[in-house]
């Protein structure tokens, strides 16, 4: 009986370590996505800012509207049809996502000083890499507060359209102190959903198409991050 018993803690020992490993292999391919697609993005942001030809034939132009909308688009793409796509296709349309994405931040670049940018952007990779590691190890769930959550990114959306029109620096400020409250939690929070959809998992294809969910919902809470960041302590030309 003693000698079952071993055998059957040694066998559960060693699922828990395979389950560890998959897992451990499956966020480091997630966050590598995040990444290189924060590199494609910020590559082409900022060569379309230094390029006057191209960045007036989009800024001067009703293109302006399409470039921004169009990673909208993307996403809605991603969320709604990438279990139809194959793996391949969902690759190519996160690259292009994460292309489009740089056109349409281009702007800052001629916004603020590259110095602001910089520190910023730090600021942002530290808080982010420190809730997102919350997120992973933390044995609480964070199921109850992705409500709150998302009615926070949805004020933050509306009041967001709302202030295009009235350009106040006031809602403005309110905008992006809230909404770093909110990407912070949503950092934590989509690193925890990220993990329970490894276990869930049927592996092969499945799990790189989760892979890259998992990327675009980090890479938008880390843009999104330093963007209201940036608002608040970007230093502009």
């Amino acid at each position: 009986m003693a000698a079952y018993e071993r055998e059957a803690l040694r066998a559960r020992a060693a699922s828990v370590s395979d389950v560890d490993e998959g897992l451990r292999a499956f966020m480091i391919r997630v966050y590598n996505y995040m990444t290189l697609g924060l590199a494609l993005t910020g590559a082409i942001a900022f060569f379309t800012s230094q390029s006057p030809a191209v960045f007036n034939a989009i800024y001067g132009s009703g293109l302006q509207w399409v470039v921004m909308l169009a990673p909208l688009g993307f996403i809605l793409v991603l969320s709604f049809g990438i279990q139809r796509m194959s793996f391949g296709t969902a690759q190519l349309v996160f690259w292009a996502f994460a292309a489009v994405m740089g056109l349409s931040m281009a702007t800052i670049f001629v916004t603020f000083t590259g110095e602001s940018i910089a520190r910023v952007f730090f600021i942002t990779a530290g808080m982010f890499a420190g809730m997102s590691l919350y997120g992973y190890t933390t044995k609480r769930s964070l199921a109850q507060f992705g409500s709150f959550l998302f009615m926070g990114l949805i004020g933050i959306i509306i009041a967001s359209i709302v202030n295009i029109f009235l350009g106040s620096s006031a809602l403005q400020f309110a905008i992006s102190v809230i909404g770093v409250l909110v990407f912070t939690g949503l950092t934590a929070y989509d690193t925890q959903r990220i993990k329970e959809m490894y276990m869930v998992s049927d592996g092969g294809e499945i799990m790189g198409k989760k892979a890259i969910m998992g990327a675009v919902a980090l890479y938008l809470d880390f843009v999104n991050l330093f963007m209201m960041l940036l608002h608040l302590f970007g230093n502009r030309e």
